[in-house]
């Protein structure tokens, strides 16, 4: 009986781990604990260079993503909305779609979402260069200063992306010293 309580647990770890829809969203981490994320250059659906160089100085939320998933369709509205609530506070979400079809399929899901923020199309170089990207949809939390605070593979709570994007929002720019109310600064 051991034996078989065994085998059972061991065949749901594999299938919770292989599901597109498990939740295994990850808090920010501390700054320390932050690695740089990979630079790429991929291409937006007008045929322009995206590279992620270009978003330094703001929070992005980097998501990893194709028209056929469908926890991929629950989260993309949650990103239009933090798109338009915090793209004036120096964030942005950039899309990156790994639908083997191409722009063809991307396009008019896109168009019929009323996408409100960057999508490029990815590649296998670029997802192996941020781990293996196994699952989709899978979503970084890039802090100003161009580290991964945060990853979440397979469908994460609208919550866990709004409370992470709101703390690396009022994070210091650049890092440095946090002010602590009632204490001065002295310097010599």
């Amino acid at each position: 009986m051991a034996a078989f309580a065994v085998v059972v647990v061991s065949l749901v770890l594999m299938v919770d781990g292989c599901s597109t829809s498990s939740v295994r969203a990850a808090s920010v981490k501390p700054d320390k604990e932050r690695h740089d994320a990979p630079e790429f250059t991929l291409k937006d659906a007008d045929g322009k260079v995206v590279r992620l160089s270009d978003y330094k100085g703001k929070v992005v939320l980097l998501d990893f993503w194709a028209t056929w998933c469908g926890p991929c369709k629950i989260e993309i509205p949650w990103f239009m909305e933090l798109q338009r609530a915090n793209k004036d506070k120096g964030f942005e979400v950039l899309g990156v779609a790994m639908d083997d079809e191409g722009w063809e399929t991307v396009k008019p899901f896109l168009a019929d979402l009323g996408v409100n923020y960057r999508v490029a199309m990815g590649n296998d170089q670029v997802a192996q260069s941020y781990g293996g990207v196994d699952a989709l949809p899978t979503t970084f939390l890039i802090d100003r200063s161009g580290k991964i605070a945060a990853v979440h593979v397979g469908l994460a709570s609208k919550k866990d992306f709004i409370d992470g994007v709101e703390q690396l929002l009022q994070a210091p720019q650049g890092g440095g010293i946090t002010p602590v109310p009632g204490f001065a600064l002295r310097t010599k």
